[in-house]
């Protein structure tokens, strides 16, 4: 991680740890051949109706981190993820999300088809 994701003890900032979790759904959506943009474009927004952040260790600057994050369940209007962040073998966080899909007004809305292509 760089620098600047750090606090004044080089720790990663807890606060990251968020935006590491929203770049893993979507290189995870990329993975399965999906354009976050497209969905949005399509009038969508996958947005965080849930998060649940367990820190188990800091991760500190320069450290090599591993995030895996999969997808729990999938429903009409929502899905859960969960992510585990890894430094070597160690757990350093682990969380869970409920992303819910909404249309351009914020109303609920069904999730597009989200198979792999």
């Amino acid at each position: 991680m760089a620098y600047q994701e750090t606090d004044g003890q080089r720790r990663v900032h807890h606060a990251n740890y968020l935006n590491y979790f929203e770049r893993g759904r979507v290189e995870m959506l990329r993975d399965l051949g999906h354009n976050y943009k497209t969905i949005e474009d399509d009038g969508r927004m996958l947005v965080v109706a849930e998060m649940n952040v367990k820190y188990f260790a800091p991760a500190e600057f320069d450290d090599w981190l591993e995030l895996t994050t999969t997808v729990v369940e999938i429903r009409k209007v929502r899905m859960r993820h969960l992510y585990q962040i890894h430094r070597g073998d160690q757990l350093i966080v682990e969380a869970d999300s409920v992303i819910a899909c909404v249309d351009r007004t914020g109303k609920l809305a069904r999730l597009p088809n989200l198979e792999t292509r």
